[in-house]
């Protein structure tokens, strides 16, 4: 079951340098990438896919050619286990977006 989580355990755990691109808006968090074309978009969303299957959680993903946002959330608030989602999708991007470093 997924815990709640509060403004202050929300504001900490964003502040891992890996959810650094990550934005808060009221209960959601959001977040856009770009890749370096459309089949690796594809694929960043394949391993996506993997991670919600584990987690039993689903984030909004919309592809617009090679740009992905990417919007997570929960009814109720945030919980613990979007913050891992984010996590998990910033893993399964990795260097296969632009700007990674």
């Amino acid at each position: 079951m997924s815990r709640l989580l509060d403004d202050t355990e929300i504001q900490e755990r964003m502040s891992d340098a890996d959810l650094r691109e990550w934005r808060r808006v009221a209960d959601t968090l959001h977040r856009t990438v770009e890749a370096y074309d459309f089949p690796t978009a594809v694929r960043i969303v394949d391993k996506i896919v993997r991670e919600t299957q584990r987690l039993d959680h689903r984030p909004d993903i919309d592809i617009r050619d090679k740009t992905l946002h990417f919007a997570v959330y929960s009814e109720g608030g945030l919980t613990d286990v979007d913050v891992e989602l984010a996590h998990r999708i910033e893993t399964a991007a990795g260097s296969l977006v632009r700007g990674h470093e």
